[in-house]
């Protein structure tokens, strides 16, 4: 069984990291087709029509995919691997090839959503057909699945211990202290496969193990300021959802995959109309806000904050298959800059915004999906700076608490409120 269970997470590694590489690939292919070339660039040179257009057509045939197959739509990491162990979801080699395609075809043609969603799952179905083909027991279902998702996390970011983090803090805690050795097989063998063909997201000014006491205090007062964004995520997503699901679809329920798609297709074309930047995954964005010294207007980044929550909310609606994890680091790679952009101007200080942007797209995603663990190993793979990954470490967790004391106050009310009421 050992010797069954080692070939498997070398086959999972393998076999994952070669299609995470293909859906990679395939995204860049699509986009470039899509719009013509690089969109950033074409995008101004395209007709009004075709930036609807595109996108609108684009969601419209990933639903009608979804329609045929419901398991490609984006599950988590968890709840595939609940429903295969209870016999709920069969994940086949033709939903695998689909998913790819349906992932690849929505965030090429402008819809915010990632990649790291679809790359887990992409790796949990992979996972899935070698414990088939092995016929590994039924209870070594979850830890197979756990192996796949942080071979496909660590694939898509090539960075092996940010899968192995992902999939501990996301199903296989249980399974710490038996099959971590699997998982670490799995993530190593799948990064240095997808290593070979894709880029990472790196920091080209790391410092080290050199630490900046400057940044003490500022890093503090960044803690506040983003949970207020993260309030801000939060308050925007709910009024946004209540708007579209409650008002709209009150009459049209029987209607509501078609009515979301052509609202998905006019957001994202509108969105990539005002600022293509706002549109896609955001991991370009990423990449460019923590390595280049560059004043960016604070209108314009708090414009595209308010853009991309609003893209992000629409496309996971719209059922475009990606996840949320880098557009949730876009987001706060922004307003980690604009802090960084603000607090130089405040104070003559020997700061760089790039810093924030970095501080900021970890916490923001480690704070919204739960997932502290993540962001700090994220922060310090992607960086190998200690100054970035100890501000990380600080900021998730107050920001996590002071969101939790905010919202378990409102929940108490609301709880109250009812008890008056009833």
């Amino acid at each position: 069984m050992l010797g069954k269970l080692i070939v498997a997470s070398l086959l999972t590694g393998i076999i994952s990291g070669f299609f995470i590489t293909i859906y990679e690939l395939l995204i860049k292919l699509l986009t470039y087709t899509i719009f013509m070339g690089d969109p950033f660039i074409t995008i101004q040179t395209l007709p009004v029509w075709y930036l609807y257009l595109a996108p609108t057509v684009a969601i419209f045939i990933v639903n009608y995919i979804i329609s045929k197959d419901k398991y490609i739509r984006e599950y988590g990491v968890n709840e595939i691997a609940e429903s295969i162990s209870e016999n709920r979801m069969i994940l086949t080699v033709k939903t695998l090839f689909l998913k790819i395609f349906t992932s690849a075809l929505s965030i090429s043609s402008g819809f915010a959503v990632g990649t790291e969603g679809p790359s887990a799952g992409i790796g949990a179905m992979v996972a899935y057909q070698i414990h088939k083909l092995f016929k590994l027991p039924t209870m070594l279902v979850k830890m197979m699945i756990s192996v796949g998702a942080s071979s496909g996390v660590a694939a898509i970011f090539v960075s092996p211990i940010t899968g192995i983090a992902f999939a501990i803090e996301n199903i296989a805690y249980q399974f710490i202290k038996q099959y971590i050795g699997y998982l670490i097989l799995g993530s190593i063998i799948s990064f240095s496969v997808a290593a070979k063909f894709l880029d990472s997201i790196s920091f080209h000014n790391s410092l080290g193990k050199v630490i900046d006491y400057h940044y003490i205090v500022p890093t503090l007062l960044f803690i506040p300021f983003i949970t207020a964004f993260v309030y801000l995520y939060l308050f925007l997503k709910k009024r946004l959802l209540h708007l579209i699901d409650l008002e709209i679809f009150q009459n049209f329920h029987a209607y509501r995959n078609f009515i979301f798609s052509l609202i998905g297709g006019i957001t994202i074309g509108t969105i990539l109309l005002i600022e293509p930047h706002a549109a896609f995954s955001g991991k370009t964005m990423v990449i460019h806000l923590i390595n280049h010294k560059a004043h960016i207007p604070l209108a314009f980044i708090f414009m595209i904050i308010i853009l991309r929550i609003i893209g992000t909310t629409v496309s996971i609606y719209a059922n475009a298959v990606g996840g949320l994890f880098l557009p949730l680091m876009s987001i706060g790679a922004l307003v980690g800059y604009s802090y960084g952009e603000l607090i130089t101007q405040v104070h003559n200080l020997p700061l760089e915004p790039f810093f924030f942007a970095a501080v900021g797209a970890a916490v923001f995603m480690g704070v919204l999906m739960k997932l502290p663990l993540t962001a700090v190993v994220l922060a310090l793979e992607t960086t190998f700076d200690y100054n970035v990954m100890a501000a990380t470490s600080v900021s998730v967790v107050l920001v996590s608490y002071f969101s939790n004391i905010y919202f378990d106050i409102r929940k108490k009310y609301v709880t109250q409120a009812d008890k008056i009421v009833k």
